[in-house]
């Protein structure tokens, strides 16, 4: 195990991505305890929502998946279970919990998955359609896991979040701005975006069928 080994190399991105593991988890683990799975049941989903948008990425990319390399992104899920199960009612009493989590780990993911395309040198456009997918497949997995509807397709503006947040990092890049500050803003960004959205219930059109 090279979790210890590992703590001397991380850097700020790989801050992002514990953050966002963390969160991503607690929103999967806290869906699944709200349908009353077991133990086994919510770790597994909350690991799939972790870590479900990284691996479709890294399949893309053609690369190992990334929770393949190091067991820090199990740890991480076993540390958002342990804050779900220690916290449970405080965390059910929180009626926007799931909701601000899930936002939290959208911007993080967001960054870390154009991150992942830029380090690869791929077109801009990859870069912003790996955020995407980072960002949103582990929260599709989650919802099929569960039996409901994915919410990239009914929520306000999740997916569309998503690639603003890629657009405006590929902007900052572009301009040189300090990678940091890219990384912050972006993640920021996303995270307005989806609230914004969600008090203003902003959303695209829906597709309606012929009457």
């Amino acid at each position: 195990m090279h979790f210890f080994e590992d703590l001397t190399q991380i850097e700020f991105v790989d801050v992002i991505e514990f953050l966002g593991t963390i969160a991503f988890a607690i929103s999967g683990i806290r869906l699944a305890s709200a349908k009353q799975f077991d133990w086994f049941g919510a770790l597994v989903v909350g690991f799939v929502t972790a870590v479900g948008g990284g691996t479709v990425r890294d399949l893309l990319l053609d690369v190992p998946p990334f929770w393949m390399q190091s067991s820090r992104y199990i740890l991480c899920t076993a540390f958002a279970f342990v804050i779900v199960l220690f916290f449970r009612k405080y965390l059910v009493h929180l009626n926007n919990t799931i909701f601000w989590f899930d936002c939290i780990g959208l911007g993080l993911f967001v960054v870390v998955g154009y991150e992942k395309a830029l380090a690869l040198d791929y077109h801009v456009w990859v870069c912003v359609a790996m955020a995407t997918v980072t960002g949103i497949v582990g929260g599709m997995i989650r919802d099929i896991l569960i039996n409901e509807i994915p919410i990239v397709f009914t929520q306000e503006l999740y997916a569309i979040a998503c690639i603003l947040g890629g657009v405006l990092f590929s902007i900052l890049y572009y301009l040189n701005v300090d990678l940091v500050v890219i990384e912050i803003s972006t993640a920021i960004f996303v995270v307005i975006i989806r609230v914004l959205a969600t008090r203003y219930h902003l959303k695209l059109p829906t597709l309606k069928g012929e009457d």
